[in-house]
C-alpha cells in the first residue's frame, strides 16, 4: 500500500520534470500511451461505479490528469519546435489521420477539437455546476429527513451519523467537481492555443532556422501538430465524458489521495484486460507494436494478479447476495408488519412544521432527545423513541400526543407569539389571547414579541412555543410512564442490572417472581411518580419479601418503604419540614375493617356512603392546603396506604398519599388538616 502511495507522489514529481526538462522522443511515446491508458481506465471505472463516492477521488484525479496532459503538451511542443519531431506515436497519429491530404486531416482534427470543447467539456461543466447547486440546496432537507428517521426509531444514532456524513461528503464531492470542471475547460482552451502555436511558429522556425522549403515546413509541422493534438484530445475527450458520467451519481468518502487513486482506479481488475486488449490492438496499426504489446502485457498481468487477490472474497459475496435475493424472491408480503404501533407519537398541523424544520431554526427534534435523557435520569426507564410527523387532518396550529395509539393530550401553539403566565390569576395587565398552559392547565395568554419585555418586567413567566410543547410532552410521558413499561422493557432493565448484580437478579427471577410480576411492581411505582432508577434496592427488597408473598401490591408497598430516603428527598422541603393532611384513627380503623382478602389479592370494600364522606372531607382539606402548598400530601399508616390511594385514584388522583414508614425519622411532620368522619 505504501508503494502505491509513493508511485502517485513520483508521478506528480514527473509531471513537474516534464514542464522543465526536455524529454527524448521514445520517453514521450511511453508517456503518451500511458496518458491514453489512464483516460481509458478512468472512463471505464466511471461507467461501472454505482455511486459517485465509490470514485470520490475523481475531482483530485481529474486535476492530476489535466496537469499530466498539459505537461505532455509542453514537452511535445518543445520537441516539435526544436527538433521537428515528437516521438513515434505523435508522428504515427499525424500521418495516419492526415494521410496524403494535410488540409483534410487538419479539418478532421479541428472538428474533433470543437466536439470536445463545445459539446463534451462545456456540457460536463454545466452538469457539474447544476449538480453542485442542487446537492447543496437539498442538503438541509436530507439532514431533516435523517433526524426524522432517527426520532421515529427507523435508524440508530450511529446510522444517523453515517448518513449525515454521507450527505456532507456528497455535497463536498459535487462542489469539488464544479471547481475541477473549470480546469477541464481551461485545458481544452489551452489545447487549441497550443495547436495554433505549433503550426504558426513551427512553419516560421522550420523555414527560418531549419531551412525547410515552405511546402515541407507546412507538411512536417501540420502532421506533427495534428498528431500531438490527437494524442492529447483523445484522452481529454474521454476524461470530459467521464466527468459528465460521474457527477450524475450519488456519493462515499475515501482515505488519502494515493490509496484512493490506486484502490478505486484498480477496484475492477477485469477492466484492465479490456484496456490491455485495446492497447494491444493499437499496436496493429503503424504504432510501435513492441511498445504497445509490452504495455498491454503489463496491464493483463496486473489485472490477473488483482483478480486472484479478490477472487475468494468476491465469490463469497456473490454467493451471499444470491442467497439473499433468492430468499427475498421466495418470501411473501408480511402483513403482520402493518400491525405494529408506535409507543409514542407526536402529530402536528402544517403551521407547526417550523418546529421540526432545522432549516427554519426548529429544534424540537433535539429537545425530544434531551427529554428522553432527562426522563431516563428522573424515572429510571428508557423512554421509547418519539415518532414525530405532520398530519394534515389536524388544525394548522394544533398538535396531539398519542401513547400506544391512544390520544392522551392535545394543544395549540401560535409560533409567532409567546405564552405568558401571570403570578396572580386575576392579573390582566398584559393584553393577549386568553388560553391555558397545556402541561398544567394554568390560565395564560398568547402575547406578541413586542410585549415580551413588558410582560417579563411585570412578573409574568414568558415561554416560547418550543418550550411550551416540550414541557407538555415531558409531563404527559411522566404521567403515562407506567403504561410504557412492558415486559420487554422490564426484561431489558433486568438484563442491564444483571451485568453488575448477577446474584441479586438470580435470587429474584425467574423464581419466585416472573418478569410480569416485577413489571407490575415497577409499574405501580411509576404510576405514583416514584423513580425506579435505584433497581438494586428494589431487587434487594423483592428478594427479602417475595419469599413471604407474591402479591405485587404488597411488594410494591415494601419497596416504597425501602425507598424512603428517595421519597423523602422528593417531597420534603429544605428545612426538613413536611406539611400534610393526616388520617384520623377512626377513619383508619374504618378502612382496615373493610379490607376484603381473596385468593386474587386484597381490595377495599367500603360502603358508598362512607366513601363519599371520606372523599368529601379529603377534598375540603386539600382545597385549604393547596392555597399554601404546591402539593397536597395525605399521610396515613402503612397498613392502609395502598387502599387509601386506590380509593382516591377514582376521584382525586392528583393527591399524593404517603405512609409514616416512607419518611425519614429526621423529617418534621406538621399536620395542617385531619380526615375524620362523624
Amino acid at each position: 500500500m505504501k508503494a502505491r502511495d509513493l508511485s502517485v507522489l513520483l508521478g506528480v514529481i514527473l509531471i513537474i520534470i516534464m514542464l522543465v526538462i526536455p524529454l527524448p522522443g521514445w520517453l514521450l511515446s511511453i508517456l503518451i500511451l500511458l496518458n491514453i491508458t489512464l483516460a481509458l481506465i478512468v472512463i471505464l471505472v466511471a461507467m461501472n461505479t454505482q455511486e459517485t463516492l465509490q470514485f470520490s477521488i475523481f475531482p483530485s484525479l481529474l486535476l492530476l490528469l489535466t496537469l499530466f496532459r498539459l505537461g505532455l503538451n509542453v514537452s511535445t511542443t518543445r520537441s516539435i519546435l526544436s527538433k521537428a519531431e515528437a516521438g513515434g506515436v505523435v508522428e504515427t497519429f499525424g500521418s495516419f489521420v492526415i494521410g496524403n491530404d494535410a488540409l483534410v486531416g487538419f479539418v478532421v482534427f479541428v472538428i474533433l477539437v470543437i466536439i470536445n470543447f463545445l459539446v463534451i467539456t462545456k456540457g460536463s461543466e454545466r452538469v457539474s455546476e447544476v449538480a453542485a447547486r442542487f446537492s447543496l440546496d437539498a442538503m438541509p432537507g436530507k439532514q431533516m429527513s435523517i433526524d426524522a428517521d432517527l426520532n421515529a426509531g427507523l435508524i440508530s444514532e450511529q446510522e444517523a451519523k453515517e448518513r449525515r456524513k454521507l450527505v456532507e461528503d456528497e455535497a463536498d464531492f459535487h462542489g469539488s467537481m464544479d471547481g475541477a470542471s473549470k480546469f477541464v475547460k481551461g485545458d481544452a482552451i489551452a489545447g487549441i492555443i497550443i495547436v495554433l502555436v505549433n503550426i504558426v511558429f513551427g512553419i516560421v522556425i522550420g523555414m527560418v532556422q531549419m531551412g525547410m522549403p515552405f511546402q515541407e515546413a507546412i507538411d512536417t509541422f501540420t502532421r506533427l501538430t495534428v498528431g500531438d493534438g490527437l494524442v492529447s484530445q483523445i484522452p481529454a475527450l474521454l476524461i470530459s465524458t467521464a466527468t459528465g458520467i460521474v457527477v450524475t451519481r450519488s456519493s462515499q468518502s475515501g482515505n488519502n489521495l494515493g490509496s484512493d487513486v490506486t484502490d478505486q482506479l484498480l477496484q475492477y481488475p477485469k477492466l484492465l484486460f479490456i484496456a490491455a486488449g485495446t492497447i494491444f490492438f493499437l499496436g496493429l496499426t503503424p504504432i510501435n507494436f513492441f511498445l504497445t504489446t509490452i504495455i498491454a502485457l503489463i496491464l493483463a498481468v496486473s489485472g490477473y494478479l488483482l483478480l486472484n487477490q479478490s477472487k475468494q472474497p468476491e465469490t463469497k459475496n456473490v454467493e451471499e447476495e444470491d442467497q439473499t435475493e433468492s430468499a427475498e424472491m421466495k418470501s411473501q408480503e408480511n402483513v403482520v408488519n402493518l400491525l405494529s404501533m408506535d409507543p409514542i407519537e407526536f402529530e402536528f398541523g402544517y403551521s407547526l412544521i417550523p418546529l421540526v424544520d432545522t432549516k427554519q431554526g426548529g429544534d424540537l427534534l433535539d429537545r425530544v432527545v434531551m427529554i428522553r435523557r432527562q426522563l431516563a435520569i428522573e424515572l429510571g426507564i428508557v423512554i421509547p423513541v418519539v415518532r414525530i410527523r405532520d398530519n394534515i387532518q389536524l388544525n394548522p396550529n394544533e398538535y396531539r400526543l398519542k401513547i400506544k395509539g391512544n390520544e392522551v393530550a392535545t394543544g395549540e401553539l401560535l409560533l409567532d407569539h409567546y405564552l405568558a403566565m401571570a403570578p396572580d390569576m386575576d392579573d390582566d395587565m398584559i393584553e393577549g389571547i386568553d388560553t391555558k398552559e397545556p402541561a398544567f392547565g394554568l390560565p395564560a395568554k398568547w402575547i406578541g414579541e413586542e410585549l415580551k419585555d413588558e410582560a417579563e418586567l411585570s412578573g409574568y413567566t414568558v415561554v416560547d412555543p418550543p418550550s411550551v410543547v416540550s414541557t407538555h410532552i415531558t409531563e404527559i410521558i411522566k404521567q403515562h410512564a407506567h403504561t410504557l413499561l412492558g415486559r420487554q422493557e422490564t426484561k431489558e432493565l433486568i438484563d442491564h442490572l444483571k451485568e453488575s448484580y448477577p446474584i441479586l437478579v438470580e435470587e429474584v427471577t425467574p423464581e419466585p417472581l416472573a418478569i410480569g410480576d416485577i413489571q407490575k411492581v415497577l409499574s405501580k411505582l411509576l404510576r405514583e411518580n416514584v423513580s425506579i432508577r435505584n433497581l438494586p434496592i428494589i431487587f434487594e427488597t423483592l428478594a427479602d419479601f417475595a419469599k413471604l408473598t407474591t402479591d405485587t401490591e404488597l411488594l410494591g408497598e415494601y419497596v416504597r418503604q425501602a425507598l424512603s430516603s428517595q421519597i423523602t428527598r422528593q417531597y420534603v422541603k429544605e428545612d426538613s419540614t413536611l406539611n400534610v393532611i393526616t388520617v384520623s384513627g377512626k377513619v383508619e380503623k374504618l378502612i382496615a375493617e373493610n379490607i376484603q382478602q381473596t385468593e386474587h389479592g386484597n381490595y377495599l370494600a367500603l360502603d358508598p356512603d362512607s366513601q363519599q364522606a371520606i372523599i368529601k372531607i379529603i377534598h375540603a382539606e386539600v382545597e385549604k392546603m393547596t392555597l399554601q402548598e404546591d402539593n397536597a400530601i395525605l399521610l396515613c399508616s402503612p397498613a392502609i396506604r395502598m387502599y387509601v390511594k386506590q380509593l382516591l385514584d377514582r376521584f382525586l388522583p392528583q393527591i399524593i398519599v404517603l405512609s409514616y414508614n416512607e419518611l425519614e425519622p429526621s423529617v418534621q411532620v406538621q399536620s395542617v388538616g385531619v380526615v375524620n368522619v362523624a
